[in-house]
């Protein structure tokens, strides 16, 4: 469960002092199926940075199943983004002299995994999300769908229990879009916690719950339809 409990975030200092989020409340569940949406310049990605502890609020309490994680050094916190949080971006971020594989298995060479385990978790994982034929395959040999399937892949290498994906589909096609979207529906039927930002009503549907942000601050919290 994430509770973030007026949750302010502000850049600068002084009268430079830029507000970003203005005392935003949100609890997320485990097993939700989220999307979030607002315009440009809303709060969403700052939002979705202090979910991911990549940063962090100027004011308010955030706690991850109980624990608040507001005073956590820079240690504490890569763990508990190494530990529950598997990351999805727009560009992929692969690393391009690595084969898909290898890509698969990076996170895992920080966390003491055999490089036997790595190998064997990358290609179970590559199967899973359909690119078992494509193992050995250098970045700039694969499909922009194929890219993201591998950077789902490598986001589930450490067992998380939240996927945050940021605009996961901005830079494919519809058609592609919609089978990464389905990917990410079946993992969250399998029980993962999946968090998307998105600008799209159409990719939103896939979710159980849409937020719409403006000014930093919760605007609409709505349950989706069938």
């Amino acid at each position: 469960m994430m509770k973030l409990s007026n949750i302010k975030k502000a850049y600068g200092a002084g009268s430079l002092t830029v507000p970003v989020l203005r005392g935003l409340d949100l609890e997320i569940g485990d097993g939700e199926f989220v999307a979030i949406m607002g315009p440009s310049g809303s709060g969403k990605s700052t939002l979705m940075n202090i979910i991911g502890f990549l940063d962090k609020q100027t004011e308010g309490v955030y706690s991850l199943n109980g624990e608040d994680v507001k005073a956590a050094n820079e240690n504490k916190l890569a763990r508990l983004r190494n530990e529950h949080i598997g990351f999805v971006f727009q560009q992929f971020f692969l690393l391009p002299r690595l084969n898909a594989q290898k890509n698969v298995e990076t996170p895992l060479i920080y966390s003491g995994a055999s490089k036997k385990e790595r190998a064997e978790r990358a290609r179970s994982l590559l199967e899973k999300v359909g690119l078992g034929d494509r193992m050995g395959h250098l970045p700039s040999e694969l499909s922009g769908g194929q890219k993201q399937r591998v950077a789902i892949a490598r986001a589930l290498i450490n067992h998380p229990s939240v996927i945050l994906a940021d605009e996961p589909t901005g830079a494919l096609d519809s058609k592609t879009g919609a089978q990464i979207m389905e990917l990410l529906t079946e993992l969250n039927r399998e029980g993962k916690t999946v968090i998307i930002v998105t600008h799209e009503e159409e990719i939103a549907a896939y979710a159980d719950r849409v937020i719409v942000l403006r000014d930093g601050l919760i605007v609409e919290d709505r349950m989706v339809t069938a």
